[in-house]
């Protein structure tokens, strides 16, 4: 069974740390552009961070200002996005994806998990 699942989502207070982290199962996330996206409700989903299958070359959503860090671990056949200096403007759930027809991050990707929620609060 192809899918992807999400962990590592979770409350912290503003300034904190979190790991997300994203498990393919049924295929393998090479040569795949993978990305973590987020959505908080009654608005749109939004890119946060993009690594693509050509030459691994990483994009962020403006708002992430060099505070989030997107990685792949090819052995383990995870992907991972590292958050630092956590706002509560950043409390959504996020999801992770996986596209094997594109080298960019779009609301069309392949497949996609069923998110973990984060929440940013003091």
């Amino acid at each position: 069974q192809v899918q992807l699942v999400e962990s590592g989502g979770g409350s912290v207070q503003p300034g904190g740390f979190l790991r997300l982290s994203c498990a393919a199962s049924g295929f393998s996330l090479a040569y795949h552009t993978l990305g973590w996206f987020r959505q908080v409700p009654g608005k749109e989903r939004e890119e946060v961070a993009c690594i693509s299958s050509s030459m691994g070359r990483t994009t962020y959503g403006d708002f992430v200002k060099g505070r989030f860090f997107i990685s792949r671990d090819g052995a383990k056949n995870t992907f991972d996005l590292q958050m630092t200096s956590l706002k509560p403007e950043d409390t959504a759930v996020y999801y992770c994806a996986a596209s094997g027809s594109s080298f960019n991050c779009d609301s069309n990707m392949d497949y996609w998990g069923k998110g973990t929620p984060v929440t940013v609060s003091s």
